[in-house]
């Protein structure tokens, strides 16, 4: 049995983490959990975003599921998820976007994973203030960071059977920054011949994926394309309850869905768990248990094609305990 660090987060997230602990724990996923509230509800209650009991037990597990955090809006406060990819420097954020059977949309053939680098550019939030009509943000882009992202997405692509590697960048402006990602990505392209290789500016990749995304296939890039972009591609399969993701360093993982934790249907029961449940199978495939994410991942496409017991957002009208009931009957 493995065990892994939980974090409730506030919003949807108890809601929908509770729906996917009942699913893995259908499933027979060999898993123990520590479970931890984090995020403004925590904070209104014992002053901490994130308790120190959870960062240790992360520390002690090296493995996190997280839902949806809500970070107070307000200065002082800076984003959780910001926080934890810093302090255990998750420097691969990796989303992909594959279509499915419930939701209609002009294409139904989109099968592309995101690369993002996570702990630079200029999300990292390096700014200073130069008069009151004046604010400067950094753009720091270094060659370690953009060397082993780069290579994590060329591995993955061989891995996974992937054929291309698309290098995002804005290097015709940013000459320096982008320019040098640009060079490192062809220094290391030559090391994977079976990977085809290319590169797009990014304002034109934009306009390729909602025109012809079935081009695409593996993306990398920094950090705030990879911000924005993945967030276009979870809108070519249906949105973002549908996006999961993980965030990978050297010794650390993180689970996460991309979404946020809408509040305002926090309560209602019908909140859909099928990121956060997908982005589990993607922490159950990297601990090797890769028939336990392959029957859980049936066991959704299974229901999503039926069409007869989904969340209001894919055009249903089950509750998330309905949803994930069908799941487990799946099994």
């Amino acid at each position: 049995m493995t065990t892994i660090t939980v974090f409730k987060g506030d919003g949807i997230g108890p809601e929908i983490t509770d729906a996917v602990i009942d699913i893995l724990n259908a499933a027979k996923a060999p898993l123990t959990y520590e479970f931890f509230n984090v995020g403004a509800a925590e904070y209104e209650r014992n002053g901490a975003l994130i308790p120190e009991a959870a960062f240790q037990s992360f520390d002690k597990t090296h493995i996190l599921l997280k839902s949806p955090i809500t970070t107070p809006i307000g200065k002082g406060f800076r984003s959780l998820n910001v926080t934890l990819r810093k302090k255990y420097d998750l420097f691969a954020n990796i989303r992909p976007a594959k279509s499915n059977t419930a939701v209609k949309t002009p294409f139904p053939n989109v099968d592309l994973v995101t690369f993002r680098e996570n702990t630079e550019d200029l999300y990292a939030g390096v700014e200073e203030k130069i008069s009151d009509d004046e604010m400067h943000s950094i753009k720091i882009i270094t060659r370690h960071a953009s060397s082993r992202i780069i290579r994590s997405a060329f591995e993955y692509a061989v891995a996974h059977g992937r054929k291309k590697v698309t290098c995002v960048h804005k290097a015709n402006i940013m000459k320096l920054s982008d320019g040098m990602f640009l060079d490192i990505f062809r220094e290391i392209a030559p090391d994977y011949p079976q990977v085809e290789a290319d590169d797009k500016i990014v304002d034109n990749t934009c306009m390729q994926l909602v025109m012809h995304p079935e081009n695409f296939d593996v993306m990398v890039m920094p950090n705030l394309y990879g911000d924005i972009i993945s967030d276009l591609t979870s809108g070519l399969i249906g949105g973002l309850g549908l996006l999961p993701s993980m965030n990978i360093g050297t010794d650390y993982a993180m689970f996460e869905a991309v979404h946020g934790s809408a509040p305002d249907i926090a309560g209602k029961h019908i909140a859909n768990p099928t990121a956060l449940l997908w982005s589990a199978c993607m922490m159950l495939e990297h601990l090797g248990e890769n028939e336990t994410a392959r029957r859980i991942r049936q066991a959704v496409d299974d229901v999503l094609a039926e069409k007869k017991c989904l969340t209001p957002d894919l055009g249903g009208t089950a509750k998330t305990e309905e949803y994930k009931d069908a799941i487990i009957a799946k099994l």
